[in-house]
């Protein structure tokens, strides 16, 4: 039968159902038995104690919520019962200390990647298509066009063909139901065969900035499109510029140099209002590109130390086991990546609302604490200026299974960056610079932060999720965890490993964790995710208007 129940820290007045309970049921929880008087559905939580209105109550050891009205112990927690609340913070010297674990197993352990001129390896050689301004963005479409299939970078459409076989179903006068029969999974779908076997894939990151708003705007566009040009998962970028744009070529270019001052890796950039001709200024793209990546070809894998790794460290549709699952088991993967001299990215600052305190303490820098501090209260403040608020961060999703206050799901949330020192935090689009743990601003949509952090140097991302979530990336790979087995099994199509065996118990945090390094090193020299192999390459930067 397994556990049923689990309380995470002994401070805690609450505990989370790891199966659906039935009111009148007594269940033990550490030693004690409580008799249930709701029906508990698993990943939601109950009390240990009585409660009086306004009273706290207590989960991960951290303030995450304030009672609504009296409570037994016994009941579930609900939006209705209970509040969003979360305790303050302030910088102080912590004198904090950090046991690493035992990286033994991993200390003679290569990966294959491409190693850059800069001292940076990419776990991946992509070619990029940029457009500076949105006005460019049907060109890049024409060059995707052009040199996707030319090149061998399109995979066989199953899809096309599984429409093309219903259409001729209805030419033939089969009827509507005969059609709803047609086995879409007999289906193969075919790998591609690029003719340029060193380049992983060329890919086109359009989007809707560059001109239009604010000038500060513009400018942290250029940081991102920079970050991604100098990422080590890149061998050389072609970018189309209108001309007039907010985004100017010159802004880029201070950009890519405040991330690599000696940067060397080929570049083409392409003024229209300069060139004139549309035909010739894509006439010109597409030649230099293929020039460039054939060039870029002759680049191959060599070992490398897993201190040139960075991580991305994300979480999206979660629900409640994230926190006591998947994301922890990442936490423990991010304690070896660091111990080993790597580096990890923790970002999502309004899902570490309540958890402050603890990071803010980890700080290695008094400074960092400071802007830590600074950069959550002017988030925050934002939030509040838009008539909305760090408290309406959970979704629909995270409500239903579980997550109903923001301080839940960020406690949860922050277990992804482990227990290590915080080495740096960083302003969205800044690169990581430092070994450690790295906190980075960005908001908590998925797809906004996943785009953040490989901005900000990560070569891989860890993406837990526990509703199902297929968010990729151009350039780096996101690996996907289940929180739990039975959503591995439903969506085993876009996940890649299942974490639910910590719930069921046949699994320690500290064995989990030490899998995914494993598979991390596996994806480090080349094994394709399902994100990369379903071609999900999301791209959506973080205008700093309020995202959460």
């Amino acid at each position: 039968m397994g556990q049923r129940t689990l309380m995470v820290q002994p401070a805690d007045n609450v505990a989370v159902a790891l199966q659906d309970l039935k009111a009148g049921e007594g269940v033990v929880v550490n030693g004690k038995t409580v008799e249930l008087l709701d029906d508990v559905k698993a990943k939601h939580k109950f009390l240990l104690t009585d409660l009086k209105k306004g009273d706290r109550i207590i989960m991960y050891g951290v303030l995450v919520a304030l009672a609504n009205e009296d409570l037994k112990t016994g009941n579930v927690l609900t939006t209705a019962n209970i509040h969003h609340a979360a305790s303050g913070f302030e910088v102080r010297d912590s004198h904090f200390e950090w046991k690493a674990p035992d990286t033994k197993r991993w200390q003679d352990k290569r990966f294959m990647g491409y190693h850059r001129t800069d001292g940076k390896v990419g776990v991946a050689n992509y070619w990029l298509v940029i457009p500076m301004v949105f006005c460019e963005n049907r060109n890049v479409d024409v060059m995707r066009q052009a040199l996707t299939e030319a090149l061998g970078y399109k995979a066989h459409d199953k899809y096309n063909d599984f429409a093309s076989q219903l259409t001729a179903l209805y030419k033939a006068g089969k009827s509507t139901a005969e059609i709803l029969e047609a086995d879409f999974n007999s289906l193969d779908q075919l790998t591609a065969q690029p003719i340029l076997p060193n380049i992983d894939g060329i890919k086109f990151l359009t989007h809707q900035g560059g001109c239009g708003g604010i000038r500060q705007d513009a400018i942290t566009l250029c940081g991102l499109l920079a970050g991604y040009i100098t990422h080590p998962n890149v061998a050389g970028a072609t970018v189309l510029s209108l001309g007039c744009q907010n985004a100017q070529v010159s802004i880029l270019m201070e950009e890519i140099k405040k991330r690599d001052a000696n940067f060397d890796k080929p570049l083409y950039l392409l003024d229209q209002q300069q060139i004139g001709k549309e035909t010739d200024l894509l006439a010109l793209a597409i030649k230099k590109t293929f020039a460039g990546m054939v060039e870029a070809s002759k680049q191959e894998r060599r070992p490398a130390t897993l201190d040139k790794l960075i991580l991305g460290l994300e979480c999206g549709g979660s629900d409640g086991f994230s926190g006591i699952s998947a994301n922890p088991a990442v936490g423990y993967c991010s304690d070896l990546l660091v111990g080993l001299g790597g580096s990890v990215i923790l970002a999502e600052f309004p899902e570490l609302c309540g958890v402050e305190q603890n990071l803010s303490d980890r700080c290695s820098d008094e400074k960092d604490a400071k802007r830590f501090a600074e950069l959550m209260g002017m988030y925050s403040q934002r939030a509040t200026e838009a008539g909305s608020g760090f408290d309406m961060n959970p979704s629909p999703g995270n409500i239903k299974d579980g997550l109903i206050t923001d301080a839940i799901k960020s406690a949860g949330a922050a277990k992804k960056g482990g227990t290590s020192p915080v080495a740096a935090v960083l302003d969205y689009p800044e690169p990581v610079t430092k070994p450690g743990l790295n906190l980075l601003c960005t908001p908590g949509n998925d797809v906004e932060s996943t785009t953040a952090e490989v901005g900000s140097g990560a070569s891989i991302v860890l993406f837990t999720t526990g509703l199902g979530t297929p968010t990729g990336n151009p350039i780096a790979p996101v690996v996907k965890l289940a929180t739990n087995t039975a959503l591995y099994q439903k969506m085993s199509d876009i996940i890649d490993l299942n974490m639910g065996t910590i719930i069921e118990g046949t699994e320690t945090i500290e064995e989990a964790g030490s899998r995914i390094l494993d598979f991390v090193c596996e994806v480090a020299s080349g094994k394709k995710v399902k994100a990369v192999i379903n071609g999900q390459d999301d791209f959506i930067p973080w205008k700093r208007g309020i995202s959460l």
